[in-house]
């Protein structure tokens, strides 16, 4: 594992973004977030994606862009759905420390609330409570860290990733 690379995974709302941005900044790296690669290469919003090709199309899209991008010291924000690819999260349970931000489904479907244009990659009919049963399992297989991230501020999450972050590289 490389010691200056870190991979936040979770639910859709559970602070991936902002607080991989804090995060980046604190530790001076790149932030890199995958949603916004998958929007660059195809010129589309990933619900845009979803509602022209599917839901089947888009993990296929999100698995080539995952599995093809450059590798290098950032905090690295994924989409919710990443840990459906098992070829996606090996890549970077290899080379990266992955924090699992995890959230109470009431926070989630919150923060979801606020932001109704926000594309969640889900089959048909899935509601973002059946998506959390279905996710939180792979969430937690895959994450080398789990912090609970829904009563702090991203500032106190973002310290509390840091000092894990050098802990657990020493």
């Amino acid at each position: 594992m490389s010691s200056n690379i870190i991979t936040l995974i979770g639910m859709p709302g559970c602070g991936k973004s902002t607080v991989g941005k804090v995060l980046a900044k604190q530790l001076g790296l790149d932030l890199l977030d995958t949603d916004n690669l998958i929007e660059a290469q195809e010129n589309l919003t990933l619900q845009q994606i979803v509602d022209a090709r599917g839901n089947t199309a888009f993990r296929a899209i999100e698995e080539q862009v995952l599995t093809a991008m450059p590798l290098s010291s950032s905090v690295i924000s994924t989409g919710g759905s990443v840990v459906y690819s098992e070829k996606i999260m090996a890549r970077l349970s290899a080379n990266s420390l992955v924090i699992y931000l995890r959230a109470r489904l009431e926070t989630i479907e919150y923060r979801v609330s606020l932001a109704p244009q926000r594309g969640i990659a889900s089959e048909g009919q899935q509601t973002l409570s059946d998506l959390y049963a279905e996710r939180v399992p792979l969430y937690e297989h895959y994450g080398d860290v789990i912090i609970d991230s829904d009563d702090e501020t991203p500032e106190s999450i973002a310290d509390t990733l840091a000092k894990t972050v050098a802990n657990t590289i020493k």
